[in-house]
């Protein structure tokens, strides 16, 4: 199949996580040539392929299959792809089944490789993540089979294809505090503890707030509070508990060690201190690290020959950034593995008339056939 049409193969299929709709099937006759290990986990569906062409390095390309659901207002069927003034208009077009096809392209043009060429596709990387990459990874790693680099194909370019390379991710740390007080009749408040008025002294002490200055790959940590919960649904009656819930995308400088003391800190000594004599802030904290943050050595040669190469296929001299949210890349980074990322653009993953630049998929199947030239 040429580029174009096994695009519009992939996007044709719906794949809502943790579904593949069959594409791990068809991708595992797209390439004959490699070895298929499938690793199905429930309803989450796995395949590895691979093919040794020499004594080199382990290279792995990676990515999903899956996509979220389509949701209302397309101004077309979303999984029937429409090819509009450039773009190709689909759910999945960005996020990633252009990348999807990019490596499966690259992969059937390999005529020789110092090395071993694999691919680890997965259904469930929008959904938990728990059956997916990770455990593909591990059963690699019992067969000693783990690769030395991988690139995995999510949109990563901002403005123009080829501005941005993924070295690295931030972290996900979730937590959420209850305070118990004690509900009671507004016209008599000194009856009653208003968990609402308590933690009104602690708010601007904790939104916002940067757990470290981030450096020059990194953000700042910074505390995001996404939900409070409380009250009666009345007027005249003070509640008993609130429910406050927020997150942090933390670089390597925080640790989740770090937010909790600086959060039990102020939950206990701030309250204390705005409220001598009177009893002590009864609250519950829990956090959650639900993904690592991760840094891939800026001296790796996968990240020279992938910016070298971007450079020659597109003109633009690629930053190196760790922004966004969280991807598969941090499952390779935890196993040790030497890891970026690189695919199209990203400004419309996600949304209603998801598109993607039908130049922008031939530009990135060519760096990824160069990529693999350089090894």
């Amino acid at each position: 199949m040429e580029d174009r049409e096994l695009f519009f193969a992939l996007l044709n299929t719906p794949s809502i996580t943790p579904q593949d709709g069959g594409l791990l099937a068809f991708i595992e006759d797209y390439l004959p040539g490699f070895t298929a290990q499938r690793l199905d986990i429930g309803d989450v569906r796995n395949l590895f392929l691979y093919k040794k062409f020499g004594n080199g390095p382990h290279f792995c390309f990676a990515g999903h299959v899956d996509v979220v659901p389509p949701g209302d207002d397309w101004d077309s069927d979303p999984f029937e792809p429409v090819e509009k003034d450039g773009f190709v208009y689909a759910r999945g077009a960005q996020d990633m089944k252009s990348g999807v096809c990019a490596i499966l392209q690259a992969c059937k043009s390999i005529t020789g490789f110092n090395g071993t060429i694999s691919v680890l596709l997965t259904s469930d990387e929008e959904g938990e993540a728990e059956n997916g990459t990770v455990k593909v990874l591990e059963f690699l790693k019992s067969e000693n089979f783990l690769p030395d680099f991988a690139l995995v194909a999510e949109p990563t370019c901002v403005k123009n294809f080829g501005d941005t390379i993924k070295i690295g991710r931030r972290g996900s740390i979730n937590g959420k505090i209850e305070i118990r007080g004690v509900q009671g009749h507004v016209a008599y408040p000194q009856n009653a503890k208003n968990p609402i008025h308590q933690v009104s002294f602690i708010l601007p002490k904790i939104a916002e707030h940067k757990f470290d200055d981030g450096d020059d790959v990194f953000e700042p940590s910074m505390l995001t509070i996404t939900d409070i919960r409380s009250g009666e649904g009345v007027t005249n009656v003070t509640p008993k508990t609130l429910t406050l819930m927020f997150n942090i995308r933390n670089s390597p400088l925080t640790k989740i060690e770090n937010v909790e003391r600086y959060l039990k800190s102020n939950f206990g000594l701030l309250y204390m201190v705005n409220h001598p004599g009177k009893d002590k802030l009864d609250f519950d904290l829990e956090l959650k690290e639900s993904a690592k943050p991760f840094l891939t050595d800026k001296s790796s040669i996968l990240i020279a020959y992938l910016s070298r190469v971007i450079e020659d296929v597109t003109g633009f001299v690629p930053e190196l950034s760790a922004s966004g949210g969280t991807s598969d890349a941090r499952f390779f980074a935890e196993f040790g593995v030497s890891t970026v990322e690189f695919g199209v653009l990203n400004d419309t993953i996600h949304a209603t008339n998801e598109r993607c630049y039908l130049s922008h998929l031939y530009d990135l199947t060519k760096v990824y056939k160069e990529l693999l030239a350089k090894f």
